[in-house]
This record gives structure tokens, C-alpha cells and sequence, in this order.
């Protein structure tokens, strides 16, 4: 168990260590949105990440319509619903779950921010994970809980839904990253320890 003291999300904003073990993926949330300041923090912090050879390839988007959010949530449902590629998953317990009439993939969190890669380099994949890392970090530290949907890549990185959300067709998606107030604590995850191949 490691020993980081833990601070009120009504106290000053946490160390990046405590907000590196503290961070949760978290899938339950109150209507409380976020503020477009709060998010532009984020998104300053998101882009202080290392990038390769300088390319900054990150773009992204903000969806705070609910409207807009359910459609998306109930889009990638369908698409996963129809899915064969993975049998093992489709006929799992979990499959059915994500395909409930009334399961939301965003877990009805009021915000999603979406990662996006420009075409600019082989490491622009790369460069958008790490400024994902940074915004997750930096809402942990703000006292907000966040999330990454994969099953929602693949969606949202269709002609269809790119054009609807004004997104042009050679910027992929890398990470849709849920944000808002946690409903309830998250549980501590344990780890591993660092598996060392060598030191030499």
C-alpha cells in the first residue's frame, strides 16, 4: 500500500503524486457539469505533454449536450450489438450488459472531451495518450473523476458521426475521456509492482 496522504477535493489541489495515485476510473457521476474554465484548465494542462519532434498533434472536442451524448452512447450500442468480430465477447455476460436498453456508455457524465490526432507523424498516437494522461491528472488534482471509453472509438471515427460533429475525415479520434463529479468514492485499485526485466 503506498503511502500518499490524501487531501478533501474541497482542499487545495493535489500534488501531482497524490493525483497519480489517487486517479480512478470512475463510472458514476452527478448531473453536476463542469465549467467551461475548468475544462480550458484542463486542456492547457493536457497540452504541456511531451511530443515528438515538436508536432503537437492534438486537437479536441468538447460535448456537453446531453442530447448529443445519449445519440453517440446509443450509436456505439447498436454497432456493438451487430458485432461478430469477437464471438467470445459478443455472447458474454458483459456483451448483454453493454447492450442494455438502458445502459449508457458515458455512464450519464455530463462532459466528454475527446483526444484527437492530427496526421502529422507516427508518433501522434503517442503524443495524444500522454496529453490524455496529463488532463486525467490534472482533473484528479481539480477534485473531478474522468474515464476513458474505448467502446467508443470506433463510432465516433466513422464518416458519419465525424461529419456530424464537424470533425474532418484525417483526424482520428484517440481517447473519449468521460469527466464530472464523482458520485461516490472510488475504491483503490492494487498493482502490480514494476516488473524489471533487467539493470544493468
Amino acid at each position: 500500500m503506498h503511502n500518499i496522504p490524501m487531501k478533501s477535493v474541497n482542499s487545495d489541489n493535489l500534488s501531482i503524486i497524490e493525483a497519480i495515485y489517487q486517479r480512478r476510473a470512475v463510472r458514476n457521476f452527478t448531473d453536476e457539469k463542469t465549467s467551461r474554465e475548468r475544462i480550458l484548465q484542463l486542456l492547457d494542462a493536457a497540452v504541456q505533454a511531451p511530443t515528438a519532434m515538436h508536432e503537437e498533434p492534438w486537437e479536441f472536442m468538447v460535448i456537453q449536450d446531453p442530447t448529443l451524448l445519449k445519440r453517440i452512447s446509443e450509436s456505439a450500442k447498436n454497432a456493438l450489438s451487430l458485432s461478430t468480430e469477437k464471438p467470445a465477447f459478443t455472447a458474454s455476460a458483459m456483451h448483454q450488459h453493454f447492450t442494455a436498453t438502458d445502459f449508457n456508455i458515458f455512464y450519464n457524465a455530463p462532459s466528454l472531451v475527446l483526444v484527437c490526432a492530427k496526421p502529422v507523424g507516427e508518433f501522434a498516437s503517442a503524443d495524444c495518450w500522454l496529453a490524455a494522461e496529463n488532463l486525467m491528472l490534472a482533473a484528479c488534482a481539480y477534485g473531478l473523476a474522468t474515464c476513458v471509453i474505448g467502446f467508443a472509438v470506433q463510432i465516433l471515427n466513422t464518416s458519419a458521426w465525424k461529419k456530424e460533429l464537424g470533425i474532418s475525415d484525417e483526424i482520428h479520434i484517440i481517447a473519449p475521456i468521460i469527466l464530472g463529479v464523482a458520485a461516490e468514492s472510488a475504491l483503490p485499485v492494487p498493482r502490480k509492482k514494476a516488473n524489471i526485466l533487467a539493470w544493468k
